[in-house]
Formats: structure tokens, C-alpha cells, sequence
């Protein structure tokens, strides 16, 4: 029998990943568990509107289910008539076949994340990450076994701005892909046509995959889509968009997304479904279904709602003089501001929920460059950021 070294004070938290050991949840939670002994606060901190699922989506799921839709999914991919309607879907929108054997449903986008990780990155592999950016991103490459490589967004002249030198120069041999999303959390700051083609015509100089967060690709602000990198990559570049029906469709408690892969990688990400999840529910995905057969006008509230946020945070903080306001995004569901005597965000969060009971997200979370800033939610119902903005102003003894 081998003899094992016992430690002196055994845990079975000293025998898992070291991965996993040192992660660590982000801190909105911290502020939500406070703000739950105080009364009369505006929540406006999580990633989601306050809106409910549309009932035709939500009935298209009970349907299901009285229709005995419990079973397992026999396909990996996904329920046969939801790839086929977001094959039709993904075609019409950025004006390209998009082959149903190219889309991959996942239970939810986060799983879509780890998929895609899980499916290029060995250990002592980098991933180049644009920054600030949502930290599951961050954290779910660490916890593939990757190195995360942080390139910071450029905050010049009221705007953030994209060096695609930088972003470059921090790739090496050790480097499999390079992620971001566009629209961006937090910023929603968007990757122009050009950029996109630039990190394609990159990627096939040098093998390194392109991983593009597009779940806000439909709320966009000069048009009905972002653009995407479906729009410029052949069927077998090394290009993988990361989506999901959370934010477009109200449905950020369905769990359900999607990957747009190349179309040789239907069977590996059909085996690794099933060894990871074993696929996504069936009345769920009749809930998808629904979402993309008679969504679009319930997608063009949403992003009405979001550019509406938007303006109305703009109208409450903008004439504030301790407020610094970038430029107004171009699309997402956010609006990130700093205050002038304010360099940490936890502070100023911590701040704004105890005095002015408005709970917003701590930049520091998205990275150093947005360490100062904090993020709201705007989609939300216009009076409700009004007011959000008011009670700012008043904090800061300014005219509200």
C-alpha cells in the first residue's frame, strides 16, 4: 500500500484545484446582503432589466411542458428546431448563411464562456483579454487553467478607445485566443468592422482564436444589431461568438444560450455537452424557440428601454460637477461614471448605498483602468434612473 503524507489539520479544501482555490465571488453580493437591512434602495447593480420574460415566450415553455417535454434532448447541440430557427436567425440578421450545424445551444451564455475555454485552452496557455470587462470572463480562463492577460481599453478625450497594437504585441507563442465583448460590460463600448477584421486577418496570421462576447450584440444604438464578427469570418477561421438570450429577451433566469462555432466543431462541442451538462432542458429551449421566431418587437422595447436609461442618466448626471461622464456608450444596458474625489470604487459604492440608497457596481471589478468608475443599470423605467440621479446630486450637495 503507498504511504501518503497526512497534513496536520487535514481539509478537503487543501486536496482541490489550485484554481479554484483562490477565486473569489465579486462583491456586488456584499452590497446587496447590506442593502437588505436598509430600506428604500434602488438596486440598479445587477446585469439585468425590470422587465419580465414576455408571456409569449413564458407560455411557449408551459406548453411544453404539459406536452410532456421532460425527456432528455437526444441531440447535444440543441433541440433540432431551435438550431434550425437561430440558423435562419443568425442569416438574416448579419446577411450571411450561417449553417445550423454552426450553433450550439448551452444552458445559458456563462456556460457558452466555459465551452468555448474549455474547448482551446490547455494549461500554460494565455488568453488576451480586452479590459474593463465582466470578471466571469476573467476568472472562467483562470479556472480552464489559463493565464488571463488583461489589455486595458484607452479612456482619451471622454471616450474608451481600442489599441489593437497593444493587443497584439501581448500575444506570444504561449497565447491560444483573444477574447472581448462587444457591446462591452461595463462600458458599451463597440468593436467597429474594421477592428473586428483587423483581429481576423491576425488570427489567421497566427493561429490564435477570436472568443467574441456578443450578448448584447441587438442592443445597439445605431441600428437593430452591433456589429459581428459572423459578418466577416469564414466558416473555418478560428473565430467562436458567444451568445445568449438573457439580456435582448428578458430571460437572465432561463439559462440559455449559444455558441456560433466553425461547422467542424459540431461534433467535439456535441461530446462536451454531454459530459457537462447533458444538454439544456427542452421546455427551455421551446422558451428560446418562441424568442426567435416572434421576439423582434419585444427586442426593439428593449433596446428602446436601454437607449432611453441612457438618456435619462445623461439628463440627471451630466450637469453634476463632481460626476465625470464619458461619452454617452453605444449600446449594452450600462452607463459608467466616476466621481471627482473618489478614486475607489468600493468607497464610493459603499457611499452611495449607506447615503443615498442607490446600489451600483464597483468598477474595480472590471479591471485597473475602470478601478474609479461605477457601473449602473439603466434598463430599467426611466423615473426609477431619475430618481437614482437625483438622490446622486443630493449627496453631493449639488442641484439635483
Amino acid at each position: 500500500m503507498p504511504v501518503f503524507d497526512r497534513l496536520a489539520e487535514p481539509r478537503a479544501y487543501d486536496r482541490i484545484r489550485p484554481q479554484i482555490m483562490d477565486l473569489e465571488t465579486e462583491n456586488i453580493a456584499e452590497l446587496a446582503v447590506r442593502a437588505q437591512s436598509l430600506t428604500d434602495v434602488i438596486t440598479l447593480w445587477y446585469g439585468e432589466g425590470d422587465l419580465v420574460t414576455p408571456s409569449f415566450i413564458r407560455e411557449a415553455a408551459k406548453e411544453a411542458l404539459d406536452a410532456g417535454q421532460t425527456f432528455y434532448v437526444p441531440d447535444m447541440r440543441g433541440l433540432p428546431a431551435l438550431t434550425r430557427e437561430l440558423s435562419s436567425y443568425l442569416t438574416r440578421l448579419h446577411g450571411r448563411e450561417i449553417a445550423v450545424e454552426r450553433s450550439t445551444i448551452t444552458p445559458g451564455g456563462m456556460q457558452a464562456v466555459f465551452l468555448a475555454l474549455e474547448l482551446i485552452v490547455e494549461r500554460g496557455d494565455n488568453v488576451v483579454f480586452v479590459e474593463p470587462q465582466w470578471p466571469n470572463i476573467k476568472h472562467a480562463i483562470h479556472v480552464a487553467g489559463g493565464e488571463p492577460r488583461p489589455v486595458s481599453l484607452d479612456f482619451r478625450d471622454g471616450s474608451w478607445q481600442l489599441d489593437l497594437d497593444r493587443v497584439f504585441e501581448r500575444c506570444d507563442a504561449r497565447t491560444k485566443a483573444i477574447m472581448f465583448s462587444t457591446p462591452s460590460n461595463p462600458l458599451g463600448w463597440t468593436a467597429s468592422p474594421e477592428e473586428l477584421q483587423a483581429l481576423i486577418d491576425f488570427s489567421r496570421r497566427t493561429g490564435i482564436w477570436i472568443l467574441s462576447d456578443e450578448i448584447y450584440n441587438r442592443l445597439h444604438f445605431s441600428g437593430d444589431r452591433a456589429p459581428s464578427v459572423l459578418q466577416l469570418a469564414e466558416d473555418e477561421d478560428l473565430v467562436i461568438s458567444i451568445n445568449g438570450f438573457s439580456k435582448a429577451w428578458a430571460m437572465t433566469g432561463w439559462r440559455l444560450g449559444w455558441l456560433t462555432h466553425p461547422k467542424s466543431l459540431a461534433s467535439p462541442l456535441s461530446a462536451m455537452t454531454q459530459y457537462v451538462n447533458s444538454g439544456t432542458a427542452a421546455f427551455v429551449q421551446a422558451g428560446g424557440l418562441a424568442a426567435l421566431k416572434e421576439g423582434e418587437t419585444f427586442v426593439g422595447e428593449v433596446r428602446a428601454r436601454c437607449r432611453a436609461g441612457v438618456d435619462a442618466a445623461y439628463d440627471a448626471l451630466a450637469g453634476l460637477n463632481s460626476v465625470i461622464l464619458p461619452e454617452k456608450p453605444e449600446g449594452g444596458m450600462y452607463v459608467t461614471f466616476a466621481l471627482a474625489d473618489e478614486a475607489d470604487s468600493r468607497e464610493a459604492c459603499t457611499r452611495l448605498l449607506e447615503e443615498a440608497r442607490v446600489g451600483l457596481a464597483p468598477g474595480w471589478l472590471f479591471g485597473d483602468a475602470s478601478k474609479a468608475f461605477l457601473r449602473m443599470c439603466i434598463c430599467r423605467d426611466t423615473a426609477q434612473i431619475a430618481e437614482a440621479g437625483g438622490r446622486i446630486a443630493r449627496m453631493l450637495g449639488e442641484p439635483a
